[in-house]
């Protein structure tokens, strides 16, 4: 199933499940079977609530979701297919981004951290097109299309932590 992400509309449910609606899409690009279900009426919110809660189990659920979390939920179908997903800090305005753009370009999901002062958001590098990065953001449901310079700015936040990207 390619994943249209404009037409499902897939909205994180509340103000703290913006990293497990990242880990669900992730997922889904990862894992056809685990996509189909994208489509049943009800299973993106209920699935957002059952990883939140997996992902968090020592963690605070309203602190949302660490980067170890993030990569353990991509991981988990990511290993079927030989890679594995790794947290790396954000380098500043000279991050490159190579490893990251290489990673879209081939098909593989991003997660990006992002925030003021603390983490606060996730969202999902999950293309690349012409000269942007394609990626999901959760609190609205829509792709956007950024630079590799918006990337680095925070899309909109002051500051980017890091990215959740695979080990190709």
């Amino acid at each position: 199933m390619a994943l249209d992400f404009t037409k499902l509309k897939l909205r994180q449910r509340d103000g703290v499940t913006c990293g497990p609606s990242a880990a669900i899409v992730g997922a889904a690009m990862l894992n056809p079977e685990y996509a189909a279900q994208l489509e049943q009426a009800g299973w993106f919110e209920a699935e957002q609530e059952q990883l939140h809660h997996k992902l968090n189990a020592v963690w605070p659920r309203a602190l949302g979701t660490t980067p170890m979390g993030m990569a353990e939920a991509l991981n988990t179908h990511a290993r079927a297919r030989g890679v594995r997903y790794r947290w790396r800090f954000a380098q500043g305005p000279r991050d490159r981004l190579h490893d990251v753009r290489e990673a879209v370009n081939q098909g593989w999901p991003v997660a990006m951290l992002i925030g003021k002062g603390i983490p606060r958001h996730w969202v999902l590098l999950v293309g690349w097109s012409g000269e942007r990065f394609r990626v999901y953001e959760p609190g609205a449901g829509d792709v956007l299309l950024a630079t590799a310079a918006e990337l680095r700015g925070g899309l909109g936040f002051p500051q980017v932590f890091g990215y959740v990207v695979p080990k190709i």
